[in-house]
């Protein structure tokens, strides 16, 4: 099996994640924060230590930042709906996943709320983060209180210009809410250089973590909500939720198991070096981009960005019925919408979606001409 679809989620994980879980089930996996006992103790001190690693790895303003969720979509449900008032106003990019779409359309719907999209220029060849920061401030009300991109698209991968958008928001005394589904783990995310004042994390993709394990960290600066209401282990005589971070927004127990498996991929991303990982996710991608396009009928979208992600179409053949026919070939890609119409429609590929290939440090050139060769099988209608 060639598993190309590390967009959905990251697969293997490192020998590391499963040994660490495994171990935690084993040996300390008490109720973290309820007790004093050893096993309560030893579950917190692994805990505190994955927010010590993540605060430290994006840039965090303290590791008492760092929320853990679960997922990336409960993260930015979190931070967009801690800015929900009557009358505000919110910026997002063309290319933002449901996980930001439906959240602002709810607010738009049920509390008088708003938005706008600024335009990303993804298939503009003159792209730059100069046409991004105008598109962007040409929105911008007086009643605007944040702007949301992604860093990276779940269709492509064209990057997003965090530190430029950052300082516009700065300059601007609005917020800068950055979803890394597609970032963590593929480039560096800085919260500090880029101005990021909320960043949604999954732990199960790029940063090689198990499913079920998500992360929001925040700017000392912004002022979040609870989604959910319940025991935090501290102040149990009052009704309301702490006031501190983390415990204000991590209502019930925490899954000690999937946070210690993050913090392991974390680890095993240390030890190659974020930057080598890009630089081997990019060349991974370009050659995909270079062969895919060479095969007569196959159109590659948004060709230009060397990432982890690679979208295409063979022809008018459903993205659906390619997917299952690399499936039946051993190729494991995802085809469909990826939940993300937006983005989509700005790629020209909203009538048939498309056929997502997207790369981890684990895949080989090999990989790549497997997946070409293949292609270049079904489009002559070999498998048809």
């Amino acid at each position: 099996m060639i598993y190309l679809d590390n967009a959905a989620t990251s697969f293997p994980k490192p020998p590391r994640v499963i040994e660490e879980m495994a171990r935690c089930m084993r040996e300390y996996c008490g109720n973290p924060g309820r007790g004093s006992h050893k096993l309560a103790l030893a579950a917190a001190e692994k805990i505190y230590d994955c927010r010590v690693t993540l605060s430290d790895f994006f840039h965090a303003d303290a590791p008492e930042n760092v929320v853990f969720c679960q997922n990336a979509t409960h993260a930015l449900n979190i931070a967009i709906l801690s800015l929900a008032r009557k009358g505000a106003h919110f910026i997002c990019s063309d290319m933002e996943h449901n996980s930001v779409r439906r959240p602002l359309e709810y607010l738009a719907r049920e509390q008088g709320c708003s938005y706008s999209v600024f335009n990303s220029y993804v298939k503009d060849p003159e792209r730059n983060a100069q046409k991004i920061c105008s598109s962007i401030t040409s929105l911008i009300r007086p009643d605007t209180v944040a702007v949301i991109s992604t860093a990276c698209p779940n269709v492509c991968s064209a990057r997003m210009p965090l530190d430029e958008i950052g300082a516009l928001c700065r300059r601007a005394g609005i917020f800068f809410i950055v979803d890394g589904a597609q970032g963590a783990g593929h480039f560096e995310i800085d919260m500090k250089r880029s101005d990021i004042s909320a960043l949604a994390l999954p732990g199960h993709k790029g940063l090689l973590g198990p499913q079920g394990s998500g992360v929001l960290i925040l700017s000392d600066d912004f002022k979040s909500h609870p989604l959910l209401y319940g025991g935090s282990g501290s102040a149990s005589l009052d009704p309301d939720m702490p006031t501190e971070l983390p415990e204000r927004l991590e209502a019930g127990t925490l899954s000690t198991p999937a946070i210690v498996g993050l913090e392991a991929g974390i680890g095993f991303l240390k030890g190659i070096g974020i930057e080598k990982i890009s630089n081997h996710e990019k060349t991974l991608c370009t050659k995909a981009v270079r062969m895919l396009s060479e095969i007569p009928g196959v159109t590659v979208y948004a060709p230009r960005h060397a990432g982890s992600v690679v979208s295409f179409n063979i022809g008018t053949l459903s993205s659906d019925k390619t997917a299952n026919l690399l499936s039946e070939r051993g190729i494991c890609v995802r085809g469909g919408f990826h939940c993300n119409p937006m983005a989509h429609s700005v790629l020209g590929s909203d009538t048939h979606g498309s056929v997502r290939t997207s790369f981890s440090p684990f895949n080989t050139a090999d990989d790549v001409f497997a997946l070409a060769e293949e292609v270049r099988a079904i489009a002559r209608g070999k498998y048809r």
